[in-house]
Protein backbone atom coordinates (compact mmCIF):
# COMPACT_ATOMS: atom_id res chain seq x y z
CA UNK A 1 0.00 0.00 0.00
CA UNK A 2 1.05 3.16 -1.04
CA UNK A 3 0.50 6.49 0.61
CA UNK A 4 1.10 10.23 -0.67
CA UNK A 5 4.87 11.04 0.89
CA UNK A 6 4.29 15.35 -0.01
CA UNK A 7 1.10 16.93 -0.08
CA UNK A 8 2.33 20.56 -1.75
CA UNK A 9 -1.49 21.23 -2.31
CA UNK A 10 -3.04 22.44 0.91
CA UNK A 11 -6.39 21.22 0.70
CA UNK A 12 -7.48 23.22 3.51
CA UNK A 13 -10.95 25.45 1.98
CA UNK A 14 -10.55 27.88 4.93
CA UNK A 15 -6.87 28.73 3.35
CA UNK A 16 -7.36 28.95 -0.22
CA UNK A 17 -10.60 31.51 0.44
CA UNK A 18 -8.38 33.56 2.84
CA UNK A 19 -5.57 33.49 0.00
CA UNK A 20 -8.35 34.74 -2.51
CA UNK A 21 -10.35 37.21 -0.51
CA UNK A 22 -6.71 38.64 0.37
CA UNK A 23 -6.25 39.38 -3.33
CA UNK A 24 -9.48 40.36 -4.18
CA UNK A 25 -8.84 42.72 -1.49
CA UNK A 26 -5.60 44.07 -2.89
CA UNK A 27 -6.86 44.80 -6.20
CA UNK A 28 -9.63 46.79 -4.81
CA UNK A 29 -6.87 48.87 -2.84
CA UNK A 30 -5.13 49.11 -5.88
CA UNK A 31 -8.23 50.79 -8.12
CA UNK A 32 -8.47 53.42 -4.86
CA UNK A 33 -4.98 53.75 -4.25
CA UNK A 34 -5.16 55.24 -7.86
CA UNK A 35 -7.93 57.31 -7.34
CA UNK A 36 -7.05 58.82 -4.22
CA UNK A 37 -3.56 60.18 -5.55
CA UNK A 38 -5.26 61.51 -8.72
CA UNK A 39 -4.27 59.13 -11.12
CA UNK A 40 -6.42 57.79 -13.74
CA UNK A 41 -7.96 53.89 -12.68
CA UNK A 42 -5.79 51.37 -14.38
CA UNK A 43 -5.23 47.84 -14.59
CA UNK A 44 -2.45 45.71 -16.74
CA UNK A 45 -3.33 42.58 -17.84
CA UNK A 46 -1.32 39.94 -19.79
CA UNK A 47 -2.73 40.02 -23.60
CA UNK A 48 -4.75 37.00 -24.36
CA UNK A 49 -4.50 36.40 -27.78
CA UNK A 50 -3.28 33.80 -30.25
CA UNK A 51 -0.29 35.39 -31.05
CA UNK A 52 0.89 36.19 -27.29
CA UNK A 53 1.18 32.40 -26.74
CA UNK A 54 3.85 30.21 -26.56
CA UNK A 55 5.07 26.83 -26.51
CA UNK A 56 7.38 26.44 -23.18
CA UNK A 57 10.28 23.86 -23.99
CA UNK A 58 11.30 23.42 -20.98
CA UNK A 59 8.14 23.14 -19.28
CA UNK A 60 6.67 21.20 -22.01
CA UNK A 61 3.06 23.54 -22.01
CA UNK A 62 1.84 26.31 -23.08
CA UNK A 63 2.43 29.93 -21.67
CA UNK A 64 1.20 33.21 -22.19
CA UNK A 65 4.35 35.27 -23.72
CA UNK A 66 5.66 38.84 -22.48
CA UNK A 67 3.25 41.19 -24.12
CA UNK A 68 0.29 43.23 -21.98
CA UNK A 69 -2.37 45.41 -22.30
CA UNK A 70 -3.34 48.38 -20.43
CA UNK A 71 -7.52 48.63 -19.42
CA UNK A 72 -7.51 52.36 -18.08
CA UNK A 73 -10.32 53.92 -17.21
CA UNK A 74 -9.40 56.92 -20.02
CA UNK A 75 -12.03 55.84 -22.20
CA UNK A 76 -15.32 55.25 -22.06
CA UNK A 77 -14.82 51.68 -23.01
CA UNK A 78 -11.86 51.43 -20.78
CA UNK A 79 -14.10 52.97 -17.67
CA UNK A 80 -17.14 50.55 -18.12
CA UNK A 81 -14.61 47.21 -18.34
CA UNK A 82 -13.20 48.72 -15.09
CA UNK A 83 -16.35 49.74 -13.84
CA UNK A 84 -17.42 45.99 -14.60
CA UNK A 85 -14.42 44.99 -12.93
CA UNK A 86 -14.92 46.29 -9.30
CA UNK A 87 -18.74 45.40 -9.61
CA UNK A 88 -17.00 41.62 -9.95
CA UNK A 89 -14.57 41.87 -7.62
CA UNK A 90 -17.13 43.10 -4.97
CA UNK A 91 -19.76 40.51 -6.04
CA UNK A 92 -16.69 37.71 -5.72
CA UNK A 93 -15.51 38.86 -2.28
CA UNK A 94 -18.81 38.82 -0.75
CA UNK A 95 -19.51 35.16 -2.19
CA UNK A 96 -16.31 34.14 -0.12
CA UNK A 97 -17.43 35.99 2.73
CA UNK A 98 -20.64 33.96 2.94
CA UNK A 99 -18.69 31.15 1.64
CA UNK A 100 -21.46 30.44 -0.86
CA UNK A 101 -20.79 29.77 -4.98
CA UNK A 102 -21.92 30.38 -8.06
CA UNK A 103 -21.83 29.01 -11.99
CA UNK A 104 -20.29 31.55 -14.45
CA UNK A 105 -23.70 31.56 -15.88
CA UNK A 106 -25.39 33.01 -13.28
CA UNK A 107 -22.20 35.70 -12.80
CA UNK A 108 -23.80 36.89 -16.17
CA UNK A 109 -27.50 36.88 -15.29
CA UNK A 110 -26.69 38.46 -11.41
CA UNK A 111 -25.33 41.39 -13.17
CA UNK A 112 -28.80 42.89 -14.28
CA UNK A 113 -29.70 43.46 -10.79
CA UNK A 114 -26.80 45.76 -10.43
CA UNK A 115 -27.36 49.67 -9.71
CA UNK A 116 -25.45 51.20 -12.61
CA UNK A 117 -26.45 49.28 -15.74
CA UNK A 118 -22.83 50.30 -17.06
CA UNK A 119 -21.72 47.35 -14.69
CA UNK A 120 -24.14 44.83 -16.30
CA UNK A 121 -22.30 41.83 -18.69
CA UNK A 122 -24.20 42.52 -22.36
CA UNK A 123 -22.95 38.85 -22.65
CA UNK A 124 -21.75 35.36 -20.89
CA UNK A 125 -18.78 35.67 -22.80
CA UNK A 126 -17.73 38.82 -21.43
CA UNK A 127 -18.25 37.75 -18.09
CA UNK A 128 -16.16 34.86 -18.55
CA UNK A 129 -13.46 37.09 -19.94
CA UNK A 130 -13.69 39.50 -16.72
CA UNK A 131 -13.31 36.04 -14.85
CA UNK A 132 -9.93 35.15 -16.84
CA UNK A 133 -9.23 38.34 -16.28
CA UNK A 134 -9.38 38.41 -12.53
CA UNK A 135 -7.37 35.09 -12.30
CA UNK A 136 -4.60 36.36 -14.43
CA UNK A 137 -3.87 40.11 -12.95
CA UNK A 138 -5.06 38.07 -9.04
CA UNK A 139 -2.74 35.01 -9.64
CA UNK A 140 -6.13 32.97 -8.03
CA UNK A 141 -7.98 30.58 -9.78
CA UNK A 142 -11.56 30.99 -10.20
CA UNK A 143 -11.98 27.41 -8.16
CA UNK A 144 -10.39 29.53 -5.48
CA UNK A 145 -13.37 32.62 -6.20
CA UNK A 146 -16.25 29.74 -5.75
CA UNK A 147 -17.10 30.04 -9.33
CA UNK A 148 -18.23 26.85 -11.08
CA UNK A 149 -18.50 25.44 -14.90
CA UNK A 150 -22.15 24.73 -15.98
CA UNK A 151 -21.60 21.07 -16.29
CA UNK A 152 -19.18 18.39 -14.59
CA UNK A 153 -19.78 15.17 -13.68
CA UNK A 154 -16.52 13.14 -15.10
CA UNK A 155 -15.36 10.88 -12.77
CA UNK A 156 -12.63 8.34 -11.17
CA UNK A 157 -12.77 4.74 -10.83
CA UNK A 158 -9.93 3.15 -9.23
CA UNK A 159 -7.71 1.76 -6.21
CA UNK A 160 -7.43 5.12 -4.63
CA UNK A 161 -8.83 6.54 -1.41
CA UNK A 162 -8.90 9.96 -0.24
CA UNK A 163 -10.14 12.76 1.95
CA UNK A 164 -12.69 15.33 0.38
CA UNK A 165 -13.88 18.98 2.17
CA UNK A 166 -17.72 19.46 1.48
CA UNK A 167 -20.18 21.88 2.97
CA UNK A 168 -21.32 18.71 4.83
CA UNK A 169 -17.51 18.51 6.88
CA UNK A 170 -15.51 15.87 5.57
CA UNK A 171 -16.05 12.40 4.22
CA UNK A 172 -13.16 9.78 2.94
CA UNK A 173 -14.01 8.08 0.06
CA UNK A 174 -12.13 5.07 -1.45
CA UNK A 175 -12.88 5.29 -5.51
CA UNK A 176 -13.56 1.35 -5.96
CA UNK A 177 -15.27 0.56 -2.52
CA UNK A 178 -16.85 3.41 -1.81
CA UNK A 179 -18.76 4.40 -5.09
CA UNK A 180 -21.40 2.90 -7.78
CA UNK A 181 -20.01 1.77 -11.04
CA UNK A 182 -20.71 5.21 -11.95
CA UNK A 183 -17.17 6.28 -10.03
CA UNK A 184 -16.43 9.29 -7.77
CA UNK A 185 -17.47 12.39 -9.21
CA UNK A 186 -14.68 14.40 -9.59
CA UNK A 187 -15.45 18.17 -7.44
CA UNK A 188 -15.29 21.57 -8.91
CA UNK A 189 -12.35 22.75 -7.11
CA UNK A 190 -9.71 19.21 -6.91
CA UNK A 191 -7.37 21.38 -4.46
CA UNK A 192 -9.78 20.54 -1.76
CA UNK A 193 -8.89 17.16 -1.91
CA UNK A 194 -5.96 15.00 0.18
CA UNK A 195 -5.13 12.10 -1.71
CA UNK A 196 -4.19 9.54 1.47
CA UNK A 197 -3.91 6.48 0.03
CA UNK A 198 -3.37 4.15 -3.13
CA UNK A 199 -3.05 0.75 -4.80
CA UNK A 200 -2.68 2.60 -8.36
CA UNK A 201 -0.26 1.82 -10.81
CA UNK A 202 -1.49 4.05 -13.97
CA UNK A 203 -3.77 6.68 -14.66
CA UNK A 204 -5.91 6.10 -17.88
CA UNK A 205 -7.60 9.15 -19.14
CA UNK A 206 -10.51 8.06 -21.31
CA UNK A 207 -12.41 10.18 -23.95
CA UNK A 208 -15.48 8.45 -24.11
CA UNK A 209 -18.13 7.63 -21.34
CA UNK A 210 -18.99 4.05 -23.41
CA UNK A 211 -14.98 3.20 -23.41
CA UNK A 212 -14.95 4.27 -19.73
CA UNK A 213 -18.15 1.91 -18.92
CA UNK A 214 -16.54 -0.98 -20.92
CA UNK A 215 -13.24 -0.92 -19.18
CA UNK A 216 -15.07 -1.36 -15.29
CA UNK A 217 -17.57 -3.06 -16.32
CA UNK A 218 -14.78 -5.60 -17.72
CA UNK A 219 -12.76 -4.98 -14.34
CA UNK A 220 -9.41 -3.32 -16.22
CA UNK A 221 -8.94 -1.19 -12.93
CA UNK A 222 -9.14 -4.11 -10.82
CA UNK A 223 -7.02 -6.43 -12.75
CA UNK A 224 -4.33 -3.51 -13.94
CA UNK A 225 -5.00 -1.85 -10.41
CA UNK A 226 -5.59 1.23 -12.46
CA UNK A 227 -7.17 4.79 -11.83
CA UNK A 228 -9.49 5.07 -14.81
CA UNK A 229 -10.48 9.24 -15.48
CA UNK A 230 -13.17 9.56 -17.58
CA UNK A 231 -12.68 12.97 -19.82
CA UNK A 232 -15.94 13.24 -21.05
CA UNK A 233 -14.63 14.69 -24.29
CA UNK A 234 -12.52 17.86 -24.13
CA UNK A 235 -11.98 17.81 -20.07
CA UNK A 236 -13.37 20.12 -17.51
CA UNK A 237 -10.21 22.21 -15.91
CA UNK A 238 -11.02 20.42 -12.56
CA UNK A 239 -10.36 16.82 -14.91
CA UNK A 240 -7.21 17.87 -16.01
CA UNK A 241 -6.14 19.40 -12.32
CA UNK A 242 -6.36 16.25 -10.64
CA UNK A 243 -4.80 14.31 -12.98
CA UNK A 244 -1.86 16.83 -12.52
CA UNK A 245 -2.25 16.42 -9.25
CA UNK A 246 -2.13 12.16 -8.89
CA UNK A 247 1.18 12.53 -11.45
CA UNK A 248 2.80 15.24 -9.76
CA UNK A 249 2.31 13.86 -5.48
CA UNK A 250 1.69 10.24 -6.20
CA UNK A 251 4.42 9.90 -9.10
CA UNK A 252 1.49 7.65 -10.96
CA UNK A 253 2.01 7.55 -15.18
CA UNK A 254 -0.36 9.12 -17.28
CA UNK A 255 -1.96 7.62 -20.84
CA UNK A 256 -4.61 9.51 -22.81
CA UNK A 257 -7.04 6.90 -24.61
CA UNK A 258 -9.47 8.64 -27.74
CA UNK A 259 -10.91 8.28 -30.52
CA UNK A 260 -8.73 8.35 -33.75
CA UNK A 261 -9.43 11.77 -35.16
CA UNK A 262 -7.88 15.21 -35.00
CA UNK A 263 -10.20 16.87 -32.79
CA UNK A 264 -9.77 13.68 -30.31
CA UNK A 265 -5.69 14.05 -30.66
CA UNK A 266 -6.30 17.53 -29.28
CA UNK A 267 -8.29 16.18 -26.23
CA UNK A 268 -4.84 14.39 -25.67
CA UNK A 269 -3.03 18.11 -26.03
CA UNK A 270 -5.07 19.73 -23.86
CA UNK A 271 -4.32 17.25 -21.40
CA UNK A 272 -0.68 16.82 -21.42
CA UNK A 273 1.01 20.49 -22.89
CA UNK A 274 -2.27 22.80 -21.97
CA UNK A 275 -4.78 24.81 -24.20
CA UNK A 276 -4.14 27.87 -25.97
CA UNK A 277 -7.94 29.11 -24.13
CA UNK A 278 -6.23 28.43 -20.64
CA UNK A 279 -2.79 28.87 -21.48
CA UNK A 280 -2.12 31.28 -18.50
CA UNK A 281 -2.87 28.26 -16.14
CA UNK A 282 -1.05 25.51 -18.02
CA UNK A 283 1.67 24.83 -15.40
CA UNK A 284 -1.74 24.24 -13.21
CA UNK A 285 -3.45 22.15 -15.23
CA UNK A 286 -1.46 20.46 -17.84
CA UNK A 287 0.73 16.92 -17.21
CA UNK A 288 3.58 17.33 -19.96
CA UNK A 289 4.32 13.78 -18.81
CA UNK A 290 1.04 12.29 -19.96
CA UNK A 291 1.27 9.32 -23.40
CA UNK A 292 -1.08 9.07 -25.91
CA UNK A 293 -2.37 5.38 -25.71
CA UNK A 294 -4.63 5.37 -28.89
CA UNK A 295 -6.54 5.05 -30.84
CA UNK A 296 -3.74 5.38 -33.64
CA UNK A 297 -3.80 5.76 -37.40
CA UNK A 298 -2.10 2.37 -36.72
CA UNK A 299 -4.37 0.45 -35.56
CA UNK A 300 -6.99 1.24 -37.75
CA UNK A 301 -4.23 -0.85 -40.34
CA UNK A 302 -3.43 -3.25 -37.91
CA UNK A 303 -6.70 -4.37 -36.30
CA UNK A 304 -8.29 -3.41 -39.26
CA UNK A 305 -11.34 -1.17 -37.25
CA UNK A 306 -14.52 0.01 -38.63
CA UNK A 307 -13.33 3.49 -39.76
CA UNK A 308 -15.17 6.51 -41.48
CA UNK A 309 -13.52 8.94 -44.20
CA UNK A 310 -11.93 11.83 -43.01
CA UNK A 311 -13.94 15.28 -44.28
CA UNK A 312 -12.59 18.20 -45.24
CA UNK A 313 -12.75 19.84 -41.74
CA UNK A 314 -10.52 16.52 -40.51
CA UNK A 315 -7.59 17.39 -43.54
CA UNK A 316 -7.41 20.98 -42.19
CA UNK A 317 -7.30 20.17 -38.71
CA UNK A 318 -4.77 17.42 -38.83
CA UNK A 319 -2.85 19.38 -41.67
CA UNK A 320 -2.61 22.30 -39.14
CA UNK A 321 -1.64 19.95 -35.92
CA UNK A 322 1.43 19.26 -37.97
CA UNK A 323 2.67 22.98 -37.34
CA UNK A 324 1.31 23.22 -33.97
CA UNK A 325 4.60 22.51 -31.86
CA UNK A 326 2.63 20.05 -29.34
CA UNK A 327 2.65 17.66 -33.12
CA UNK A 328 5.94 18.46 -33.81
CA UNK A 329 7.62 14.81 -33.31
CA UNK A 330 8.58 12.14 -35.00
CA UNK A 331 5.79 10.06 -33.80
CA UNK A 332 3.28 12.76 -34.78
CA UNK A 333 4.34 13.56 -37.58
CA UNK A 334 4.60 9.58 -38.93
CA UNK A 335 0.93 9.01 -37.41
CA UNK A 336 -0.63 11.98 -38.67
CA UNK A 337 0.92 11.87 -42.07
CA UNK A 338 -0.22 8.30 -42.30
CA UNK A 339 -3.83 8.81 -41.55
CA UNK A 340 -3.80 11.12 -44.25
CA UNK A 341 -2.69 9.23 -46.38
CA UNK A 342 -5.42 6.43 -45.78
CA UNK A 343 -8.11 8.77 -45.12
CA UNK A 344 -9.82 7.35 -42.74
CA UNK A 345 -10.69 8.04 -39.10
CA UNK A 346 -11.90 5.58 -36.22
CA UNK A 347 -13.85 5.40 -32.83
CA UNK A 348 -12.87 3.78 -29.81
CA UNK A 349 -15.79 1.84 -29.70
CA UNK A 350 -14.72 0.14 -33.17
CA UNK A 351 -12.32 -2.21 -30.94
CA UNK A 352 -15.62 -3.73 -30.39
CA UNK A 353 -15.50 -5.40 -34.06
CA UNK A 354 -12.88 -7.79 -32.10
CA UNK A 355 -15.19 -8.52 -29.35
CA UNK A 356 -16.41 -7.05 -26.36
CA UNK A 357 -13.37 -8.06 -24.04
CA UNK A 358 -10.54 -7.53 -26.89
CA UNK A 359 -9.80 -3.63 -25.17
CA UNK A 360 -9.20 -4.86 -21.89
CA UNK A 361 -7.52 -8.03 -22.84
CA UNK A 362 -5.53 -7.35 -25.77
CA UNK A 363 -5.22 -4.10 -26.87
CA UNK A 364 -4.70 -2.12 -23.76
CA UNK A 365 -2.33 -4.86 -22.27
CA UNK A 366 -0.09 -4.98 -25.17
CA UNK A 367 0.10 -0.92 -25.91
CA UNK A 368 0.62 -0.26 -22.32
CA UNK A 369 3.06 -2.54 -21.72
CA UNK A 370 5.24 -1.34 -25.18
CA UNK A 371 4.65 2.29 -23.51
CA UNK A 372 6.30 0.31 -19.97
CA UNK A 373 3.78 1.55 -17.93
CA UNK A 374 2.51 -2.04 -17.42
Amino acid sequence: MSSDQDTPVDTDPEVQDEKARRRLIELAETFYDQFEGGDVPSMEIPTRTKSNIVFDEESGVWVLGDRHSTRSANSVRGAKKLLKSIYTVEFLATQLDEDRSSTLRELYYLSESWDNEYAQFSSQDESNQLVEDLELVSGVTREDFHMRPEESGATIMGPLELREQTRRGERVIHCQKDVGEGGYQIPNNPDTIEFLEHDAAFILCVETGGMRDRLVENGFDEKHDALIVHLKGQPARATRRITRRLNDELGLPVAVFTDGDPWSYRIYGSVAYGSIKSAHLSEYLATPAAQFVGIRPQDIQEYDLPSDPLSDSDVNALESELDDPRFQTDFWEEQIGLQLEMEKKSEQQALASRGLDFVTDEYLPTRLAEMDII
